[in-house]
């Protein structure tokens, strides 16, 4: 276990290179195939110089420094985005980079997935305390198999599903299969993200480990903590390991604490997010600091789009609380959980009254983004014409209980109580 992280200074390149240093020194990888398992553009991560000083390391030892990015079911990235991701183009990497590829994670397609284990209903039971009970099949990108050596590689923030992001969660659902994707992401539906996000040891973080543990390969976790787009905190070792020393240093660099709820939020997603399934991230931050009965604006001008990927699916279902779903399961039953929990993460905590069909969120969702109004009112989310708000007017205004929020998605705001 090698890193060093801190809350008031940021790493700097010589510093990362000597941990880098530190952690290849008597890994034996001479003549061998490396894969390094990256996110895709919406984690901010200083990738571009992690590019570098792996190849730096390794690029000359090794046979073949290969990128597959951790995709989870976001959409492939295109050749141009893949540049900006890693800061070199496809005709540098063929001249610089010789034995380098990079690769996008294609979820969907059965022939490039492979079973590596099976977690059984009464593990599943065991480790969701008896929120699930159904078999898992554990399945990832057959990919690794050509490889000797994984290194996962990526910043770790509070996320809604799985308490944190980073470590193992970029094989589950990073480079995984639906089954797993579905079982992992419905779970934290059931716990709901107001008790999961921004807590190290939740049921679902449990089943990422334990789905890990069917990964035989030598595999090494380097796990980044990045304030904004500062550095702040960089551990190699293994993927529990790492985790853990990020997930706290995170803890203290991506909370805010508040001392009372606002009644109305101004969160601006960061463009990083193309859809509302990313963007909604600037929800899923500041809903524990959201009074009953108050308001978030996700505030994208940019977004035009539900979901790239699930887009139809809830345009079919909507925008639910998780109880909508529980009380009328037969009828949703064979959406996929990832949708559902997207739903119903959205929509945040609140009732239903299957008798009366009457459903209660706790907050109002509006979504002020090119998305156009009809759209918004038929998968019931509220809307605002982003051309009519103007964010400064939001600005010093946390004593009238209104908040604004640039640049929403990785800080997770929360209550002091």
């Amino acid at each position: 276990m090698y890193g060093h992280g801190s809350t008031t200074q940021t790493l700097t390149v010589t510093e990362v290179q000597q941990i880098l240093t530190q952690t290849f020194a008597d890994m034996q990888l001479s003549g061998k195939r490396v894969l390094v398992i990256i996110p895709d553009g919406t984690r901010t991560a200083p990738l571009p110089l992690l590019f570098r000083l792996l190849y730096a390391q390794l690029g000359q030892r090794v046979e073949q420094l290969d990128y597959l990015i951790a995709l989870g079911t976001h959409p492939p990235l295109s050749e141009e985005a893949i540049a900006q991701l890693i800061g070199v183009s496809a005709q540098e990497r063929a001249e610089q980079y010789p034995n380098v590829q990079v690769f996008n994670h294609l979820w969907a397609d059965p022939a490039s997935l492979k079973t590596i284990g099976v977690i059984s209903s009464e593990e599943a039971r065991e480790l969701t305390a008896g929120t699930l009970d159904s078999e898992v099949p554990v399945t990832l990108n057959r990919m690794i198999f050509d490889y000797d050596q994984l290194i996962i590689c990526g910043p770790v923030f509070p996320h809604e599903v799985a308490g944190f992001s980073g470590g193992a969660k970029y094989l589950f659902p990073g480079i995984a299969g639906a089954d797993i994707i579905n079982f992992s992401h419905w779970l934290g539906a059931r716990m709901t993200s107001m008790a999961t996000i921004g807590v190290q040891d939740t049921h679902v973080r449990r089943v990422i480990h334990r789905a890990a543990e069917f990964v035989t390969f030598p595999l090494l976790c380097i796990s980044l903590v990045v304030q904004g787009h500062d550095l702040h905190g960089l551990y190699t070792g293994t993927y529990l390991e790492a985790f853990q020393q990020a997930a706290a240093l995170s803890g203290k660099l991506n909370i805010v604490y508040v001392e009372r709820p606002f009644k109305q939020v101004l969160s601006m997603a960061a463009e990083q997010y193309d859809d509302l399934w990313t963007a909604a991230k600037a929800m899923y931050k500041t809903e524990p600091v959201i009074a009953n009965g108050g308001e978030v604006i996700i505030y994208a001008p940019h977004i035009t789009e539900v979901s790239y990927t699930h887009g139809k699916l809830i345009d079919q279902i909507g925008y639910h609380v998780r109880d909508y779903f529980l009380q009328q399961w037969e009828r949703f039953k064979d959406i996929p959980g990832g949708v559902l929990a997207h739903s119903t993460h959205v929509k945040g905590s609140g009732s239903y009254d299957l008798t009366t069909g009457r459903e209660v969120p706790r907050i109002q969702v509006t979504l002020a983004t090119g998305i156009p109004e009809e759209r918004c009112r038929r998968i019931n989310l509220g809307y605002r014409d982003y051309r009519t708000l103007d964010p400064h007017a939001w600005e010093d205004r946390e004593d009238e209980g209104m908040l604004l929020v640039p640049h929403a998605g990785e800080v997770l705001f929360r209550l002091h109580s």
